[in-house]
């Protein structure tokens, strides 16, 4: 256990490993779970029960970076569970408790029994005016045009999670390098202090794939399995492997029966040394390609009716469709969390459903993977979504996979830029996403682009990169190895940008060059007003029947916020500019020589007290009221009426005369 005290936030990591191994488990069952106590910021939490309930969203995005940044560090052989809690404790919003999280994480594991080859450190990366400053305060969060962690031991880099507003690769590689320098610093620190407290790490079972299985497998069936794999067809591929390895456990019934998963785990390591292998000695995949050779792409936009915008992004098998739905102000996503961020209008959200990989899985709502996905996509798109102010809406995309062969996450970026230039939105520039795999051997490795499923499952990376031709908007990492040197991130970097400038010009140059100029037939209409503060009683009316009055009228929503800047939301534009002017007669004030279509308030003997907007009125008087001479009001008006008038006179006590005749006169 470990408590990290950074300024006045507090974050306590407790780390625990279970005795035995899981059983039959082909993987290292390794959880990480980031807990927001509301207590820790002074809040309570808004739900009924008053009591935390799931982990928000963020906390889930926290957790899988702490996951990204340890997971390579402990032995792949180990099957024995590991749990890793960090809770906040207190957080004054100024230090951050997500960097908090991992230092004490680092700490707790590196004092433990747990077999794990760390310590690693976090930091936080922000950049303002081109000035890198690491761990930035909560008002250098708010200017700063970057967000990066960076997760790192003394020599290489672990985990790398950014958003950024188009940062050329140059900077961006400084910011890491620099990051890294500091991390150097508290690793040397940790390593001189703590080191005494550090237990005996505890001896393991480990997994080892019986020797004479495995080599009698390779000896008779390494070039069927090869020649299995370098079918470039992904679907005729999985059917001979398949084939294969259900002949192989007929040929081995004992041990399969004994083991039911030994055989496939001996497959799996001979189709991993022929993947590496012909990448690291003849630069060549498995579907034919050279390293830095991207799948065809096919795209279209437009592909759904009636929605506000759409669009389908293949690349190779993998095959994404966004669509994107736009909504007024009071649609905003809320939230209660740690911070003081309450809502956010840019919304984007990812789904992974099983048939997309051929598979029966019912679908139980997002898992964590697909809610990291969807945030690594709205960070990618964030950079380029217009102000409040230019594109005043609410943005909704989904992202639906449709086939997954490898970076989904990325094939969504290229699809939801295409469907938000179809529904309208004015973005700053397109949006492409990539990955780029790695194979290491002894000192040497090669990094690939556009990696499909096999190659993210036997590499040692998933780097995907999303940007616009200007710079880097989004940034995750996946390591499978102790760290990537500075030397492959450099690289990375490099490939990255050729590949997603080639998709911005080839594909989005041809399909859909700029957004479309409006929104379409069927999505709202946003107007804005500004009004007056002391003029918003007079909008709301006595007991809020004026504006009732308007929603219902034009069928319109309306949201005033404190500032008085209020939004005018409908389906039908006439109605909408129809709303806003009917407000802009309620708050402007009266001028002599305008005319309004009031209604009669009241009937007296020498006139009529006429209403021209909720809450100011005029004295129509009677020999204003007619071409002719009438005896009484009422034979000519009543109360309900609505009567074009003109205002005549406005006196120093602010009361207004009315006349229709000269109304009248002024209309013809």
């Amino acid at each position: 256990s470990c408590w990290v005290q950074y300024g006045n936030t507090v974050v306590m990591a407790n780390v625990t490993m279970a005795t035995k191994p899981r059983e039959d488990a082909d993987f290292f069952p390794l959880s990480v779970d980031y807990e927001e106590k509301l207590y820790a910021a002074g809040k309570i939490p808004g739900s009924y029960v008053k009591r935390e309930g799931k982990p928000s969203n963020y906390a889930i995005l926290v957790s899988r970076c702490i996951d990204r940044a340890i997971r390579p560090f402990f032995p792949k052989s180990m099957r024995n569970d590991v749990c890793v809690v960090a809770t906040v404790l207190a957080t004054d919003f100024d230090n951050s408790p997500e960097v908090c999280a991992m230092l004490a994480t680092s700490v707790a594991l590196y004092i433990s029994d747990i077999p794990w080859n760390g310590p690693i450190v976090s930091l936080n990366v922000g950049l303002i005016d081109k000035n890198i400053i690491l761990n930035p305060t909560k008002i250098e969060r708010e200017k700063s045009t970057l967000n990066l962690t960076v997760a790192a031991n003394s020599e290489k880099i672990a985990m790398i999670e950014a958003g950024a507003s188009e940062i050329d690769e140059n900077l961006m590689l400084e910011a890491i390098k620099q990051a890294h320098e500091e991390i150097k610093q508290l690793i040397d620190f940790i390593e001189i202090n703590l080191k005494s407290c550090q237990k005996p790490k505890y001896i393991y079972q480990e997994e080892v794939l019986p020797e004479e299985v495995f080599s009698e497998i390779e000896l008779k069936h390494h070039d069927e399995i090869k020649n299995a794999m370098l079918n470039k067809n992904k679907i005729e591929r999985d059917k001979n492997l398949n084939l294969i390895i259900s002949n192989l456990q007929e040929e081995f019934s004992d041990i399969s029966e004994k083991q039911p998963s030994l055989i496939n785990k001996c497959v799996e390591k001979i189709e991993k040394e022929i993947l590496r292998n012909l990448i690291m000695d003849e630069n060549i995949r498995i579907d034919g390609r050279n390293l830095n050779e991207i799948r065809p792409i096919r795209c279209e936009v437009a592909v759904l009716p009636q929605v506000h915008g759409s669009a389908i992004f293949s690349r190779g098998l993998t095959q994404t469709m966004s669509v994107v739905t736009l909504g007024g102000p009071l649609e905003e996503q809320k939230f209660d969390g740690l911070d003081d961020k309450t809502s956010k209008r840019y919304i984007h959200h990812y789904n992974f459903p099983s048939y997309s990989v051929g598979e029966t899985r019912t679908n139980r709502g997002p898992g964590r993977r697909e809610i990291g996905h969807g945030a690594l996509a709205e960070r990618a798109l964030e950079a380029v979504i217009p102000s409040k102010e230019q594109f005043p809406y609410t943005i909704r995309v989904v992202s639906e996979t449709l086939t997954s062969n490898g970076s989904t996450s990325q094939s969504s970026i290229c699809s939801s830029t295409l469907a938000l230039m179809d529904a309208g939105v004015p973005i700053k520039n397109p949006v492409a996403g990539i990955s780029c795999g790695l194979v290491t051997r002894n000192n040497q490795f090669k990094t690939f682009i556009d990696i499909q499923g096999v190659e993210d499952f036997y590499g040692d990376m998933d780097f995907k990169v999303a940007g616009t031709k200007t710079g880097i908007t989004a940034i995750q990492v996946d390591v499978k190895i102790d760290g990537l040197s500075l030397e492959i991130v450099e690289e990375v970097f490099e490939k990255t940008r050729k590949a997603r400038i080639k998709i911005i010009d080839e594909i989005f140059g041809l399909v859909q060059k700029q957004p479309n100029k409006t929104v379409k037939t069927w999505a709202p209409k946003v107007l804005r007003i500004k009004i007056p503060n002391d003029k918003i009683k007079n909008v709301i009316g006595p007991y809020g029947k004026t504006i009732q009055k308007i929603v219902s009228e034009f069928c319109v929503k309306i949201d005033i916020q404190e500032d008085g800047l209020t939004y005018i939301v409908g389906t039908d534009m006439k109605k909408v500019a129809e709303a806003k002017k009917f407000i802009e007669t309620i708050i402007a004030p009266p001028k002599i020589g305008s005319i309004y279509c009031g209604r009669v308030v009241k009937i007296m003997d020498f006139g009529a007290f006429v209403e021209i907007s909720p809450g100011k009125e005029g004295l129509l008087h009677i020999s204003k009221i007619s071409m002719k001479k009438i005896k009484s009001v009422s034979e000519v008006l009543k109360v309900g009426d609505e009567v074009m008038v003109k205002i005549m006179e406005i006196d120093s006590n602010g009361k207004i005369s009315l006349s229709r005749k000269d109304a009248v006169l002024n209309l013809d």
